[in-house]
């Protein structure tokens, strides 16, 4: 049996005294704060890594929407409208991460295996504008994203991006959203990385359009969050998934802590967010090694070999506090070395 990749999918909570407007004001004026911005998001991945993911994404800890719309809205960074230039196209944190992922290299004697998250050009456009979808507008921000991957992959020198993730939470949730122009849009997005073979991702909060995705060749791995919702997986067919020759990113951790914390409560009488050590027991609770290995057993006795990827369900940045997310990717790791351990 091959191994899934343990990885995660990017956000994380901001460290204590850390405030998103401090944070919005590091990343709009770099200078005066870029030690103290670095600092912040090299410990947050070594975190990651002491916690035992495999393939980490980089902290995304701006806004999912802004941190792309921002840049190929802005006159002066593009080429022509929507359109960024390629020296413009870059996801900030990796420059940190270059610094550390050489001190990574010197310790463990090998690159850092990186996965990059970016915003899908499905998401953008219907954040930015209303139906109908106007394919030369959307291609232009398909194109500006696969230069944001573009510019990761050949800028990077200590560290290997391993994966690239499309993250396109609204697709077969939000009902403006119709099939015209995703596979055009998601082809555009992903060609680079694909060609370069980096395992190209599509991060989704639904599977309704995973037929459509399949039809995508650019996008190898489709991501199901399928640990808060379990019957997701029956709506996968395997034999698509051979036809097309697409793998699969299984949830086998809760990130949902709002929902489990008030199950948590209603079940014990308590109140999660209030009293002292319960949201420890609710993340124990719910995502203990013995439930990440029984999810992962689930997923694997449904699609086997077409298992890529596995980790939490979604980003972490919803957590309270960064030692409850570092305890969600800790508990995942244990239960899904528990389940490959046995076999």
């Amino acid at each position: 049996m091959k191994k899934a990749l343990f990885d995660d999918i990017g956000s994380y909570p901001l460290p204590e005294g850390i405030t998103k407007e401090w944070l919005k004001e590091a990343f709009a004026n770099l200078e005066p704060h870029k030690n103290a911005l670095y600092k912040i998001i090299k410990e947050a991945m070594w975190q990651k890594i002491n916690a035992g993911v495999e393939v980490p994404n980089y902290p995304q800890f701006q806004n999912m929407i802004t941190q792309f719309s921002a840049p190929i809205m802005d006159d002066g960074r593009t080429e022509a409208p929507l359109l960024i230039k390629e020296e413009e196209a870059r996801i900030l944190e990796l420059a940190a991460l270059e610094e550390m992922a050489k001190e990574y290299k010197e310790k463990k004697g090998e690159k850092l295996k990186l996965r990059i998250c970016v915003t899908g050009p499905i998401e953008l456009y219907y954040s930015l504008f209303p139906p109908p979808v106007y394919i030369d507008v959307l291609s232009n921000i398909a194109k500006s994203i696969g230069r944001f991957i573009k510019h990761a992959i050949e800028e990077a020198r200590n560290y290997e991006v391993k994966c690239a993730s499309i993250d396109e939470p609204s697709m077969g949730l939000d009902p403006r959203i119709e099939e015209e122009g995703i596979i055009t849009a998601l082809e555009l997005a992903s060609e680079y990385a694909f060609r370069k073979g980096v395992d190209t991702q599509i991060h989704l909060h639904s599977p309704i359009f995973y037929e459509t995705v399949c039809q995508t060749e650019g996008l190898k791995v489709i991501g199901l969050e399928s640990a808060s919702n379990p019957s997701l997986l029956t709506l996968i067919d395997e034999k698509q998934l051979d036809t097309y020759d697409k793998y699969l990113r299984i949830g086998v951790s809760r990130t949902d802590i709002l929902s489990m914390a008030a199950e948590y409560d209603e079940i014990h009488h308590t109140n999660a967010f209030r009293d002292k050590g319960v949201l420890e027991t609710v993340v124990n609770e719910y995502n203990s090694s013995e439930k990440v290995k029984k999810r992962l057993e689930k997923a694997y006795s449904f699609f086997e070999e077409r298992i890529k990827y596995a980790g939490p369900d979604c980003g972490l940045g919803s957590f309270p506090n960064q030692e409850l997310a570092y305890l969600v990717l800790k508990n995942t790791s244990a239960g899904v070395e528990e389940y490959y351990s046995d076999k």
